[in-house]
Parts: C-alpha cells; structure tokens; sequence
C-alpha cells in the first residue's frame, strides 16, 4: 500500500468512525433526559423508514445510498435534525466538507442548543474550508455550553487561535509562485517525498507507479534527474536492489548522493509498522542491498520521513508516540557517534513538538536551518509548514509559520530548500500539472530563508599515483575549534561535498593512515563565497623522510610571532599525527615573504617556528622528536610581485626527517 493510500484510508476512517462516533454519543446525552433511546425527533414513519435505510447503508459503506435515503428523510420531514445530522457525517467522511456544513448548519436552524458537539463539528469542518469567521461563530458558541471538560476547551482555544491567526495571515500573504518542475521529473503518475544532493544537480524522488501485481493496482519506487543544460533531465527509474516490489518512499541523500536513508514498510526485517533503511552506493556503481537501521532508531511504532544533516552526524525523523492517551508524531534525532552506531534516538523539545504532529522534516545543509510541518502550532488549519533556527546554546529557537498562500487550510508538507537557500520545492496537485501529485519549485521569500552558505567540493589523491583515495576528512569553525563536518571521502572517487554557512572562516584537514595530512582553510566572510562552491584537490603524501607540509592553518599577528588563538585545531591535529606516529621526528620551518628587512624577516621566521615547537611540547610531545628553522624568504613558494603569491610564502610548515 502506497504511503498516500495509508494516510488518506486512515485519515478517512478516522474521520468517518471518530465523526460518527460523536454523533452517537451527542444523541444518548441530548435524548436521555426526554425520552427513550430509540424515540426520534420526528413522527413522521416515511422519515424514520428511511433514515434507518440510510443507516443501514451507512454501516455496510454504502455512503451514496446512504446520502440519497437521507435526502429523501428529510423531503419527508424537514425538521428531522438526526436525519440532518447523519447526512453531514456522511459527508464529512467523503471530503464534502461545504455539504456537510449546510446539513450541520440545518440542524442548528432546527434546535439550537439540541446536539451541541455539532458546533464543534460544523466549526472543525469551516476550519478546514478555511471559513474562519464562521469557524469562530461556532466555536465560541460551542464554549457556551456546559459540561465541557478542561481538555476541549483547550483544543478549542487552540482552533479558535488558528482561526484568528490565519484571518491576518491573509490579510498580509508571503511572495509564492510555484513553477511545474517540468516534464523531465514529472508524469502522469504521482510524484512526491525527495531529496537532493548539496550541490542541487541530482534529484531523488518517489513516484507512484501502475503495478498490475500489487493488490492496490500500483507501488512506489525511487526515479533519479539530474540537471543539464539548464534543465531537469529525464528521470530514471533506480535499479533493484533499491527499488524492490515493495514499497520505497521518503528518500533522504548525504551531501554527495552516496548514502540514501528512506522509509519502508511492513517488510520481513522491519521491527514495526514503518522503519528507515539506508542504501550506498557501492564501488560497482550500484546502489548496495538496503539495510534496516535497527535499534534503536527503529521501534516497534511507525518510524518515517527522515532527513540526514550535511555534518553527516545526524538523522532527524518523525516517529509515532502517545501523547495523554492519543496518538501523535514527533521529531527525533540520533547522533552517528565515531563508533558508527546510532545513539538512542531524543525527541526535539516542546519548543518544536507539540500534542499535535509534528512531521515531514527537513533539516537545511546549513545545519542551522530546520523545516517541518506541524498540525500542533498555531497555523491555518491542517498541517502548516514552519522554520525554526538554531539558537547560539545549540537548541532549536521559536517556530514560525511560513505565511499564507505557502500555507493554507489543507494539509502542507514535504518542503526542501535549495543549498543556496534561494529556491523552495514541494509537491502539489495542480491544474496545470502533468498528472496527480507533481514537484513544484517557486522563489522563497527572504525572511524564510536559511543562512547563506557555500560547499567545498574536493577530492583527495595520492601525490604520486595520483589515484583517489578514502580518507577521513574534518571542517573546522576557525573561531569556536568546533568541528562542523567530518566524515569519509568517497571509497570509488575519493571525493566529498560539505556545506559552509556563511560568515565564517574553515580550515580542512584531510588524513589517512601512512599518509602526512593535508590542510587547507576557506574565508566564507564574504558575500561573494555564496555564490561559488570552493573547489579542492587534496594531495597525500606518504610518510616518508624529507616530506613536507605545509600548516595552512597556522596564524600569527603582522611581524609577531605569538600564536593566535586560531591556529590551535591545526596544531591539535599536528598533535594527534605526532602521537599516532610515535617514531617519526619533524623539523618545524617559518618562511616570510621579502618584503622588509631580510635579517627582521629571518629573526620572525624563526622565532615564529620556535612557537611551534613550544606549543608542541607544551602539549606532551617529546622536545627530542622536534627541531625548528628560520627561512625567512629563501624558499618562495610563489611569486612575491602579488599579494596572493606574498601570501602563499607567508607560512610554517614540516618536513619529516
């Protein structure tokens, strides 16, 4: 069964049975005080005939009948208010909201305060329709009634605030101008739940397919575009063993599109209702066998939606939970930890999930952006989609609705930003689409967006061969010494993709066993480095005597040599080489450009050096394993008539010896 057909079928039971439910419950209290069970408002035989014809036809699903016996009731007795009252139950579980507010209206005209749950019911239903002014009609006057418990009255505030609040949101609507995809991603089936790779030029998304096999006629599968041309390629249906007979939906890729997480259900390996895979690509350029994710991220409950951040450390997902006895979803995460097993899985807190659900999150490659949609947040009805930023204590801040038209009464979800935080896409049944559901992109407005970032596109080789290798690499926050990505190159390439915020200064440190480690930094303070991804070829050399190293990373005042607070994580790295590698002696060189006096030039080289090793042992390096040595200007490494070149000969560096 497709992940649609399980929402809309539980949806619509829940509907159906819940609405009929309280219909009953409304007509024992209201017919209790005055008269026998079974006694009705009418006396008219023909109309009772028939509404308990409607009845039948109503319990065996026959709601078609059911509506036809019905209006036939009422033709028979027009104040019949129970015939009016199953008429827009029936209604209300076949989605005919507007027929089943005019019967609750009808028997509101009839007895005013005879079955007050039915001004709950009509104003839910005006809610949806997005008639709030006649929703807060009704639920005010719903509010007058005695009885009510404390835990109604509060969902009805709570309507009665979406209700207001949707009346000013649209009276003050957000830019949105969806555009259709295109016909590369799009077809006469449905398409929907995606994700796609940081550098936004593959795109990975489920479609519903005709499957004569299926006891439902059609399932899910994955289909892959990528852009060219200025276009979205013809999408191409993944081989198995990704996509299978089953179903495969909610597809989430890492930053370089070489690990997929996604969502399946009711398979022989599951742990409950719906679980999250993960599938890589492997190094015969095929996706490997999925893999379910197990304890304890996966639970005996429904477990769906997930969504992998661009440090490659954290999946967000939503997950079912009980919340005072009724069901819900919220948000979780589990932390990849170095021992690569997942950490058991914390909920976000109150701030983002509510009583309500919380779902469809996405989490930005800023990793500092989250998006998700909510039914528990003040909003216009239905599911709303929100952003929420994280706080400088690392909690995630106050969520905010994102406006109407990109919310409405419906049920809105499923939204994913561009790396460049520009450009927003969702799925949605439109007119002009090519089919059902189609993806759709549309401008996002400035206040919705994320942080502006960049990403390093790099790939790390060996010196000599010049053939990729896998290695572990690391991005660090200059200022704070936090790391912000680390991960594994690539096994069949050796590359990797990661996404800088903006504002900020990097450095990158690449290392592998038998190899020197490589460092580079990025200056992402400027507003240009957004628009550019900076590009990196990462060459390792083998440890071996008189290798050298340049410490990219090291930083000094002008003309001092006192270390500045910035250089300590490349420092902690050349640290941890040290250790790992205990027989291995270094010599630590300073070099300066040749501007000034060549004596005050050399004097500074030196002494800069000496820091170094100062440092180094201060930090429990054996002072007998390091030495130091001034260059001054001796050994340019590029032309000293620019100031890039100047730059690239201002530096310390190492040599094995």
């Amino acid at each position: 069964m497709s992940y649609l057909e399980t929402n809309y079928i539980a949806q619509f039971l829940t509907r159906r049975w819940k609405s009929f439910y309280f219909f009953l419950i409304a007509a024992l209290v209201s017919f209790n005080v005055n008269a026998q069970l079974a006694s009705y408002s009418t006396n008219s035989k023909q109309a009772i005939k028939k509404y308990e014809e409607a009845l039948h036809f109503y319990n065996s699903k026959k709601d078609i009948e059911a509506i036809e016996a019905l209006q036939s009731s009422i033709r028979k007795d027009t104040s019949f208010i129970e015939a009016h009252m199953l008429l827009a139950t029936v209604y209300e579980g076949l989605g005919k909201n507007n027929e089943a507010i005019v019967a609750y209206k009808n028997s509101f005209a009839i007895k005013p305060a005879a079955f007050p749950y039915n001004y709950f019911a009509c104003a839910k239903l005006e809610l949806k329709s997005c008639n709030y002014n006649d929703a807060i009609v009704h639920f005010e006057r719903y509010l007058t009634f005695k009885g009510l418990d404390a835990k109604r009255k509060k969902e009805v505030q709570k309507y009665l605030a979406d209700c207001r609040f949707s009346i000013e949101a649209m009276k003050h609507p957000v830019p949105f101008n969806p555009v259709n995809m295109g016909e590369g991603v799009n077809s006469k089936f449905p398409e929907y739940y995606f994700s796609f790779t940081i550098d936004m030029k593959n795109l990975i998304f489920t479609r519903q397919i005709d499957d004569p096999q299926s006891m439902f006629g059609h399932h899910e599968d994955f289909f892959m575009s990528t852009f060219r041309d200025e276009k979205w390629q013809p999408a191409v249906q993944l081989d198995p063993p990704l996509n299978t007979k089953d179903n495969e939906g909610a597809p989430s890729m890492s930053a370089d599109g070489r690990i997929v997480f996604f969502t399946a259900c009711q398979r022989e390996d599951g742990k409950g209702g719906c679980d999250i895979y993960l599938s890589s690509y492997s190094a015969d350029n095929k996706w490997s066998k999925p893999v379910n994710l197990g304890s304890p991220v996966n639970t005996g409950v429904w477990e769906s939606q997930p969504s992998f951040s661009s440090d490659g450390k954290t999946l967000y997902f939503s997950r079912r939970v009980i919340t005072n006895g009724q069901q819900n979803s919220d948000i979780f995460y589990s932390v990849f930890r170095d021992d690569y097993t997942w950490s058991a899985p914390l909920p976000l807190s109150d701030t983002i999930n509510t009583p309500g659900n919380e779902e469809s999150v996405f989490v930005h490659p800023d990793n500092q952006t989250l998006y998700f949609s909510s039914d528990g947040h003040e909003g216009l009805g239905g599911l709303d989609i929100y952003i929420s930023r994280r706080l400088e204590d690392g909690r995630w801040g106050v969520p905010v609705n994102l406006g109407y038209p990109i919310n409405t009464c419906e049920n809105e979800n499923s939204l994913v930003v561009s790396a460049d935080g520009k450009k927003a896409y969702f799925a949605s049944s439109r007119k002009e689409g090519y089919g059902d559901l189609d993806l759709y992109v549309f401008d996002l407005y400035k206040e919705a967006q994320p942080i502006l970032t960049s990403f390093v596109k790099a790939k790390v080789i060996d010196e000599v061969t010049t053939l990729p290798l896998s290695a572990r690499f690391e991005i660090i926050d200059v200022e704070t010494g936090k790391i912000v990505v680390s991960n594994v190159t690539d096994k069949i390439k050796g590359e990797f993709l990661a996404c800088l915020p903006a504002g900020k200064n990097y450095l990158l440190n690449v290392s592998k066993e038998g190899y020197l480690f490589y460092s580079d930094n990025f200056d992402c303070t400027k507003a240009t480095d957004t628009q550019k991804a900076f590009t990196v070829t990462a060459s390792l050399k083998k440890i071996t005597p008189g290798a050298t190293v340049v410490l990219n990373n090291i930083f000094f005042d002008i003309d001092k040599f006192d270390l500045k607070s910035e250089s300590y994580p490349e420092l902690q790295k050349l640290i941890s080489f040290l250790s790992t590698n205990p027989t291995i002696k270094i010599e630590i060189g300073g070099h300066t450009d040749n501007t000034g006096d060549k004596l005050k030039n050399q004097k500074l080289s030196e002494n800069r050096a000496l820091s170094v090793l100062n440092y180094l042992v201060l930090k429990g390096i054996d002072k007998g394993r390091l030495s130091f040595r001034g260059y001054g200007d001796s050994q340019p490494l590029a032309d000293n008539n620019t100031e890039e070149g100047r730059a690239s000969n201002r530096r310390t560096a190492f040599i094995v010896k």
